[in-house]
């Protein structure tokens, strides 16, 4: 069975993104965490990508990643997340980009993302936190938390799980990198 990863980049402060509407755009993730994208971050980031065949995102991550990523050609990075499949969660959207490689799932999610892991393939990776990890806790989905900790103090934003309403989950840490720029990345599974 095929591992469901979560990948969040989090503040200090425990902020991951602005409130929308926005009121504090200095909370979005590329404008404070940008200072510490290195080598050490990008390989990171790229053996989380290459264990993988596949991207799991709600609306609002793919709201923010389809123009910016679909655009982006000629790296080896860049390609390699424009060509590989992409699963969308939303209530509202009823279509995507047709050039980014999209499917939009439809129905029950907590469902069809159980339906995903049985396929044959590598890991799902899903960046973002938000609404969408209401039901994939609650269901037990998510194998891996990657939980990137940035050496900021942002003041105002949303914050890591903010309004999931789920229970009280327990997990294990399981795995801590540190780089050099200060951010340490947490790995916890479930308990």
């Amino acid at each position: 069975m095929r591992k469901l990863i979560e990948s969040t980049f989090v503040s200090l402060d425990g902020v991951i993104d602005d409130t929308r509407p926005s009121t504090a755009s200095r909370a979005q993730p590329h404008y404070w965490g940008r200072p510490y994208w290195d080598e050490q971050h990008n390989g990171y980031a790229a053996k989380l990508l290459t264990s993988a065949d596949a991207l799991l995102l709600g609306r609002v991550t793919y709201e923010g990643m389809a123009p910016a990523w679909s655009s982006r050609t000629g790296d080896p990075g860049s390609d390699m997340i424009n060509a590989m499949p992409k699963y969308v969660a939303s209530r509202t959207l009823t279509e995507l980009d047709a050039g980014w490689n999209a499917t939009l799932i439809r129905g029950d999610v907590a469902e069809e993302v159980a339906k995903l892991k049985e396929r044959p393939g590598g890991d799902i990776v899903k960046w973002g936190t938000g609404e969408l990890d209401r039901t994939l806790v609650e269901h037990g989905l998510v194998d891996e938390f990657h939980f990137w900790y940035f050496p900021v103090i942002v003041g105002a934003g949303k914050h890591l799980f903010e309004g999931a309403g789920f229970d009280t989950t327990h997990l294990k840490l399981a795995d801590v990198d540190r780089f050099d720029s200060g951010i340490v990345v947490h790995v916890y599974v479930p308990k």
